[in-house]
């Protein structure tokens, strides 16, 4: 039996259990970034827009941040009966959209995302058991609270499950 369809907006996170599914749409160089419990069947995802929120005076959406959201992400999870030590971690997202003449890091705003990701996600002890970034495509994803498997769509690359 099919739960609801949850929608996460950029910069936004929800966390739900199954039968929920959870997506979010057009990630470009922003990073999608699900949690799952296969115990409990908490499933959570944020779609984060930004490396870090030190990097930022206005910094008040932890959802907007590599680095806040994955913590109030997991608050959350466990608030809703996750156990820390069964969650696994799936990404997508961090595309290069636009080609610029230059060497400056700043501006690769995809891969430092998926960077400050991981980082985050090591630093908080879990596991990213699949991903799919980089390139200079956008995609949608869903993410499936019963068994945690993560649908990656794309235009112009197919879809796949990850």
């Amino acid at each position: 039996m099919a739960g609801t369809t949850l929608k996460i907006g950029m910069a936004d996170l929800k966390v739900s259990k199954a039968p929920d599914l959870l997506t979010t749409l057009g990630l470009g160089s922003c990073v999608g970034i699900t949690l799952y419990d296969k115990q409990t069947k908490v499933v959570g995802m944020a779609h984060i827009m930004l490396p870090s929120s030190k990097e930022i005076k206005n910094n008040d959406n932890k959802a907007k941040f590599a680095d806040t959201g994955i913590e109030e992400l997991l608050n959350q999870m466990i608030k809703a009966g996750a156990n820390k030590s069964n969650l696994v971690a799936k990404i997508a997202g961090g595309s290069q959209m636009f080609n610029f003449n230059t060497n400056n890091d700043t501006l690769k705003v995809g891969e430092r995302n998926v960077i400050a990701t991981k980082e985050k996600l090591k630093e908080v002890g879990i596991k990213i058991i699949a991903e799919d970034t980089g390139g200079d495509f956008g995609r949608t994803i869903v993410i499936d609270s019963e068994d945690g498997s993560l649908q990656v769509r794309t235009i112009g690359h197919g879809e796949k499950t990850i």
